[in-house]
């Protein structure tokens, strides 16, 4: 570990897990917790106080992990812990810090001695080692972040798995409360067999994570039976010979609805779906609570009074009635069916009951109501055990527990917020139960130390439930303190009652947000991925198997939209034009039916701040009876309003087939407005999402803006509800793998009235539909990107005079137009039918349509039966993943083992490459295919683009000149062989014959062949520049030799000289032509015939710069004429080319 540094100096107690933001992965841990509670000797419980993330993948903020207070003296300075008059940068926020102050917060809790997702009756005779695949999720708050190790757990031998929880690093936390209050043996009731040690009273209560949230943002019941706010509360009492347990729940009342936040009276409740509709996800929750807890008693106590309330419990009893819980035999009589029903309830309206001289006091008048209930359910009950048995030839004393009783049933009690009046009952009900448990025993009554300090850690538990629900403590908590409500008590309730007003309305949304994210069910978020190659196989062929797990299924959706004008003379028409079109008999009865209404009300100055369900109820009946009318005379099930939604003039309703509802999940809401910039609701758009089976669909009805040449404003509308309508965890409109939009978009047709009229006189419906606004914007990117419309083949739907087919006749003349649309997104929607109904009671027409959807189901099981067999068939392919044994340190495993395996070459470097063989260098050489070839100029210098032009051309070479380097090896002395000379070319001498101008190879000034390879074998630094000009005409035949020269040859110029044909003049016109170099080794003596290019000239001082040794430079471009006069005029400007 000593290349290893340490991050923080605090001591970790545990991991919480892994998760990724922004790309990111963090490990977060547990640096600080105390013991809050001990349930049972060996069994204490721990708040967490602080944790920290640490980044694996990046440094960046491993420095925020440090402590913030100043350990130092801090007299210099300033509040923020720096020196006065210095600047400081702003510290930049840690991804994970808004998850650290939800973890942090002292709401988490968790035990490394017991299982503290379940009660004490369910974890009775486990071991004190804490399995972590074995915790109930439904209370496991970090499941998300742990679930890559324990699916990296569950990979390992059994004997490891034993090793990693033995060292208790993965951590499970819960959400909720846990404390214990030490009774004194003066003040505890159980004296039977009373040893002088004190008693534990202990209170825990565990949040459920499944529909977890804040008070406006989570409410009611979810398809899977999951409700808002659910919590299971255990009271413990233990002595040192018995331990009693007794366990109720609360939770919001199990029906979809929803309540928007506001001010009071603004806090209007709306229940979102049919009762028919409700039923399964009801039957869902309570057959859970059943099967966990046994028979279930419901409290209900909301007001008989509030209207809003009275309607949640009028559809709560409904349901209650028609569960699966106490369906019996028609042949049982009426005191047999009751004893048989394991669901039971009271309405118990706290308010009213407690609204006499006796205040809260007289709540406790439901003790009589439920007495016979509370006893029949008992409690959980153990004894100490102690015996001694033979083990190794000797006496061993084991100690256990003995269970005496066990809990038959459960209260599970609600309010609105499930918070206060919720708090005060179950207070309650648990004193009623340890009533019992005493009674029972045989003890006498206890004191008021023994209830006062029962009511402390209710008054406590209550404030903490209510902090992470509301964001204040409870209301009413100084009677559960005391057991009386005093003056200091009610203005603390009324300060708690502001808070919780600005925290539900400002700060709801981001805490909301913290703790998707802690359960990672924001859109797009992903968990952390361990790498494992058994894993990566087994998911790579369970996409090949994938037709093995699922399979398709078609369905099909009916959507319909229409403008009302805000007409209702038309409600109680017959529809079936519109809603049950003749159709094949397999396609009548659709198991989706999505209808939207436009200007279902009058749009006034008053309607469109503010929305009325009344008129869209009205609607969603006559709709409703409508499709069952026809179901009925088909013969097929009957549809139920599985939602429905409104925003002023703009409703939308989903109806579905009874028999369908089994496979819809997830069913949501959500508006958005467009009119007045986002502030009036006359304009905008509906949606509601859900999920068949195992496909997404979303249906969206839209009122875009009016007017002919207000196409941009359409466009925009559409854009704000694209991007900003938002269902819950964030997800968009976009999000869904189906998406249907229809309404009124308002495009018009781009032509005068009157063409337009006699283009529909002569039905001519593709000449309208090429100047239609929408298919134009939609042609041109400019709306609904990627969506698709079916070609319209009936007449426009805009504007008709009222009750007749004739278009628009006021003064107005409206230009009749496509208003009402369909459009549609998916690759599993396949449209069948868009036609128009010729119902006449408003100026617009309804449009409809009917659509083919392939819905994916998957059968889970299957998937995972498949998944774990390929898993273990590929590891015993592949044996044990462990690399070494585990007593070997890091050096020890690499003993004995040689880098590169016999046979193989010596790694490469910068010089040579193992693939080249017998030691040739790493830059390639390249031969032309004799020494009368040359490359050819001609071709592009790109050697990968495309030409016909050949890589070499053969030259005619009738007397080439010599080469530079072959004239200077002529006249170089035997003893310097070795050296390479410049040889300054001698002046142009006239000639009667002109030379023939022929190709030139780039390395032609350069020597021969065999130097051109060695300029191209080595790195070559800018050669020095040619002597002075004086030297040049007074040593015109030969020069000296440089050391730069000397050390290295010449390097070739990045582009051959070229030359020109002339005729002969006088040597003061003459320029120098460039010739190809003669065959290799052959000389030519005949210096006069052409000249050469001048060397480069020598620096007398080298330059100046930082570098040790000169970096590589370019080479000198080549001159042309430079040597063409005696007298050097031309060389009088000249000055070497770099």
């Amino acid at each position: 570990m000593g290349e290893y540094r340490t991050l923080s100096s605090l001591r970790v107690h545990g991991t919480l897990g892994l998760v990724t933001i922004n790309g990111d992965v963090f490990l977060c841990v547990v640096t600080h917790s105390k013991t809050v509670a001990t349930v049972r000797p060996g069994e204490s419980i721990q708040k967490i106080l602080n944790v920290d993330f640490h980044c694996l993948n990046k440094s960046d903020y491993d420095y925020m992990l440090n402590d913030q207070v100043n350990p130092f003296p801090t007299d210099g300075l300033d509040a923020d812990g720096g020196e006065y008059g210095q600047q400081r940068e702003p510290a930049m926020e840690h991804p994970c810090l808004a998850l650290k102050k939800l973890l942090s917060g002292g709401s988490f809790y968790y035990s490394a001695d017991f299982d503290l997702t379940k009660r004490v009756q369910d974890r009775h005779g486990q071991t004190s080692t804490v399995a972590i695949d074995s915790l109930d999720t439904g209370f496991l708050w970090n499941t998300y972040m742990i679930q890559p190790l324990v699916d990296f757990r569950s990979r390992l031998s059994d004997g490891e798995k034993d090793a990693l929880d033995q060292s208790k690093i993965l951590t499970s936390a819960i959400r909720g409360f846990a404390a214990t209050i030490a009774v004194p043996a003066s003040s505890s009731p159980a004296r039977a067999r009373q040893s002088g040690f004190p008693s534990d009273m202990t209170l825990i209560s565990r949040l459920s994570c499944r529909r977890a949230g804040t008070r406006f943002n989570a409410r009611g019941i979810d398809d899977d039976g999951n409700v808002a706010n659910f919590v299971e509360t255990e009271t413990i009492f233990c002595t040192d010979y018995l331990c009693f347990s007794y366990v109720q729940c609360r939770g919001s009342v199990p029906i979809f609805w929803e309540q928007a936040s506001g001010l009071p009276g603004q806090q209007k409740i709306s229940i979102t779906r049919s009762a028919p509709a409700t039923q399964p996800a009801f039957d869902k929750h309570f057959e859970a609570l059943e099967k966990a807890y046994g028979d279930v008693f419901v409290v209900n106590l909301l007001s008989d009074e509030k209207p809003q309330e009275v309607s949640i419990t009028r559809q709560y009893l409904y349901h209650i009635g028609n569960s699966r819980l106490n369906q019996h035999d028609d042949s049982c009589s009426e005191a047999e069916a009751e004893d048989h029903e394991h669901l039971k309830h009271i309405n118990y309206d706290f308010h009213a009951q407690t609204r006499g001289p006796n205040g809260y006091e007289a709540a406790s008048g439901i003790k009589r109501l439920i007495q016979d209930s509370a006893t029949a359910f008992e409690y959980f009950m153990s004894e100490a055990m102690s015996d001694t048995i033979e083990q190794d030839g000797r006496r061993v004393s084991v100690a256990g527990q003995n269970v005496v009783l066990n809990q038959a049933g459960v209260f599970r009690s609600n309010c609105l917020d499930c918070l206060d009046r919720t708090n005060l009952i179950q207070t309650i009900i648990s004193q009623m139960a340890l009533e019992i448990f005493l009674r029972q025993q045989g003890e006498g009554n206890p004191t008021s130390d023994f209830w006062a300090r029962h009511g402390t850690l209710w008054a406590d538990c209550g404030d903490a439930l209510s902090k992470i629900y509301a964001g204040t403590g409870a209301l009413k908590s100084s009677f559960t303190r005391s057991g009386k409500m005093s003056f200091a008590g009610m203005l603390a309730d009324a300060r708690k009652s502001a808070q919780r007003l600005y925290i539900n309305n400002f700060e709801d949304k981001g805490r909301q947000n913290t703790i998707d994210m802690l359960l990672g069910r924001l859109i797009g978020q992903m968990p952390v991925h361990l790498y494992d190659p058994i894993n990566d196989y087994v998911t790579a062929e369970l996409n090949r198997r994938v037709i093995e797990y699922s399979n398709q299924e078609q369905i099909s959706i009916f959507v319909g939209t229409f403008n009302l004008n805000g007409k209702t003379n038309g409600i109680h028409d017959d529809l079936s034009s519109w809603l049950c079109p003749e159709l094949d008999m397999s396609l009548r009865c659709p198991q989706i039916v999505a209808i939207a209404f436009q200007e279902i009300v009058e749009l006034d100055v008053q309607q469109i701040m503010a929305t009325d369900p009344h008129r869209r109820q009205m609607w969603e009946e006559s709709v409703r009876q409508q499709l069952n009318e026809n179901a009925q005379r088909l013969g097929s099930e009957e549809y139920v309003l599985l939602r429905g939604g409104q925003l002023v003039g703009a409703s939308l309703s989903v109806f579905v087939r009874a028999n369908v509802l089994p496979f819809i999940k997830n069913v949501e809401g959500a508006v958005k407005k467009t009119g007045m910039s986002g502030m009036a609701g006359n304009k905008g758009a509906v949606a509601i999402r859900l999920e068949y089976a195992d496909t997404s669909i979303c249906l969206v009805t839209a009122h875009l803006a009016a007017g002919f040449a207000n196409y941009e404003e359409r466009n925009q509308d559409y854009r704000t509800i694209s991007h900003g309508l938002r269902f819950q965890r964030n997800r968009s409109i976009e999000d869904h793998q189906t998406i249907i939009w229809f309404g009124d978009f308002n495009y018009r047709i781009g032509m005068d009235n009157e063409r337009a009229r006699s283009l529909i006189k002569q039905g001519d419906l593709g000449t309208l539909y090429e100047n239609d606004q929408l298919n134009l914007q939609m042609v041109h990117g400019k709306t609904f990107p990627f969506y698709a419309e079916r070609t319209p083949t009936f007449m426009p739907t805009y504007k008709y005079n009222l009750g007749t087919d004739e278009y628009d006749s006021s003064e107005k003349a409206r230009i009749p137009a496509w208003c009402d649309r369909i459009v549609t997104k998916g690759d599993n929607l396949r449209q069948l039918y868009y036609e128009t109904a010729p119902l006449r009671f408003s100026d617009h027409r309804p449009v409809w349509g009917l659509f083919n959807c392939t819905i994916s189901v998957v059968d889970q099981a299957r998937k995972n039966k498949i998944s774990n067999e390929l898993y273990t068939k590929r590891r015993a392919a592949v044996g044990s993943h462990v690399a070494s044994k585990g007593t070997e340190s890091d050096e020890e495993s690499l003993y004995g083992y040689d880098p590169i395996e016999p046979g193989l070459p010596p790694a490469s470097s910068d010089r040579r490459k193992w693939w080249l063989d017998n030691g040739m260098p790493a830059r390639s050489t390249v031969k032309p295919p004799s020494n009368e070839h040359a490359p050819n100029p001609a071709r592009s210098s790109n050697p990968f683009a495309p030409t016909t032009e050949p890589d070499w051309v053969k030259i005619d070479k009738p007397n080439p000149p010599p080469s530079r380097n072959a004239s200077v090896a002529s006249t170089a002395s035997a003893g310097r062989a070795e050296t390479v000379s410049r040889k300054l070319p001698p002046p142009l001498q006239p000639s009667n014959q002109a030379q023939t101008q022929m190709p030139i190879r780039p390395a032609t000034l350069n020597g021969d062949v065999e130097d051109r390879r060695v300029h191209m074998k080595q790195t070559l630094r800018k050669p020095a520049p040619p002597p002075k000009p004086s030297l040049l005409r007074a040593e015109s035949g030969r020069s000296t030799p440089s050391m730069r020269t000397t050390r290295s040859p010449m390097p070739p110029p990045p582009e051959p000289r070229r030359g020109t044909n002339r005729p002969t003049s006088t040597a003061s016109n003459e320029q120098a032509q460039a010739f190809p170099p003669p065959p290799r080794g052959q000389t030519n003596n005949n210096a006069d015939a052409a000249p050469q290019p001048p060397p480069p000239r020598t620096l007398k001082k080298p330059p100046t710069s930082g570098y040790t040794d000169n970096p590589p430079l370019p080479p000198r471009r080549p001159t042309n004429g430079l040597m063409d006069q005696d007298d050097g005029q031309d060389l009088k400007e000249w000055k070497p080319l770099m």
